[in-house]
């Protein structure tokens, strides 16, 4: 519902300061005139008895019409002053907000890039200016990061689309095709399809956070994930080695489960041809800060998926995690995937407010770590 509009707050400081200023002089004003009838006679006998028959003279009457009208002056003084300079000091003081208001309705209509950076102050405007900016700062990576995504998942959808177009167009057009290579084919890019719009539904579920949270074990995460991909390591060559201690974590289950599957499938996948190996460890790790600040960090649990392969450049492992992001020899692999297995781990780790470390290893292949905030195991 449309409101009318009401009085700016410049005329509500201002109103508060000339109020103010007025009660003050009112005050001060009262209290001269407290001190004066405290001192000052009721009545005074005269020296020249003729100018009054009585030889009385009312003091405090004829001081009253004296000071009376010059205390109304005063007052009056005391309201444009006060209307005036609480004019200007509203004004100075809210300058800043007319910063932040029109920063606001630029990133209303779609603006992001605009920011505010108020320079010599430190006060509450500059902590509210400052936080806008990082918050602007932070919603234009956002808004960034979802239209690439958005426009590489409509990619990645409209391959395998184009795809079965174009093989149902065969078929039309060539009845004596070979139906069951036709029907194989399709099945194929169909799979991918379904499997793309899958990782489509869970990278979007973990990156709202609408999970409930539950003790999880990652060493239990990480032998259930080993036993379930152990014949596809035997298929590649690739062995599996998982140690360390239990490491409890608190988040979905199923999200963590998704998350150690992907990161052991990734790691079998994109190995060597031949007599690789995957390393997967978990434990909880506590910290001691050194440098200014000394102190004990947070307990948290690691877990860490190591495997051989191809040398991979620092440039490259640090962008591996962004959706449909392949390394040059991922494309040409037979079990080509749909670029979004790492994004979803670091996806699911960031909801659970955790950090993904890829680091490559000097002899070729990849260290990727996950560590999470660790929870009191359950006894």
């Amino acid at each position: 519902m449309d409101e009318q509009p009401g009085v700016s707050v410049r005329v509500k400081l201002t109103l508060s300061y000339a109020g103010f200023l007025m009660l003050a002089g009112a005050l001060l004003l009262a209290a001269v005139w407290v001190f004066l009838l405290r001192y000052v006679p009721d009545r005074a006998m005269l020296i020249n008895p003729d100018d009054n028959p009585d030889g009385v003279f009312p003091v405090r009457y004829q001081l009253l019409r004296v000071f009376a009208p010059r205390a109304a002056g005063v007052m009056a003084i005391l309201l444009v002053f006060g209307l005036g300079g609480g004019w200007l000091l509203a004004g100075r003081m809210l300058a800043p907000l007319t910063r932040i208001t029109h920063a606001t309705r630029m990133a209303t209509a779609g603006s992001l890039s605009h920011r505010i950076r108020l320079a010599d102050r430190n006060d509450e405007f500059r902590e509210l200016a400052d936080a806008f900016d990082a918050m602007l700062a932070r919603l234009e990576s956002h808004v960034a990061g979802q239209q690439r995504f958005a426009a590489n998942a409509s990619h990645e959808l409209r391959t395998p689309l184009a795809i079965s177009k174009a093989l149902l167009d065969v078929a039309r057009t060539d009845p004596h095709h070979d139906t069951g290579e036709l029907l194989d084919r399709l099945h194929a890019v169909n799979t991918r399809a379904i499997d793309l719009t899958e990782a489509l539904l869970l990278l979007s579920r973990a990156d709202q956070r609408s999970f409930t949270r539950e003790d999880v074990d990652l060493s239990l995460m990480a032998e259930e994930a080993t036993e379930t991909l152990l014949p596809l390591a035997e298929q590649h060559g690739v062995t599996l080695d998982t140690s360390g201690d239990i490491a409890p974590t608190s988040g979905s289950q199923a999200l963590l489960r998704q998350l150690t599957t992907n990161l052991v499938h990734n790691a079998i996948i994109h190995n060597l041809p031949e007599r690789g190996g995957v390393w997967i460890h978990t434990g909880v790790h506590t910290g001691v800060h050194t440098g200014v600040h000394i102190g004990v960090r947070p307990r948290t649990v690691v877990l860490t998926v190591e495997n051989t392969g191809e040398k991979i450049t620092p440039e490259m492992a640090s962008t591996l995690a962004e959706p449909f992001r392949r390394g040059t020899e991922r494309l040409h692999a037979d079990h080509v995937g749909v670029g979004l297995g790492l994004a979803i781990v670091q996806t699911i780790t960031r909801a659970h407010d955790g950090t993904l470390t890829l680091t490559p290893r000097p002899a070729g292949g990849l260290r990727i770590t996950v560590e999470l905030p660790a929870t009191a195991p359950q006894r």
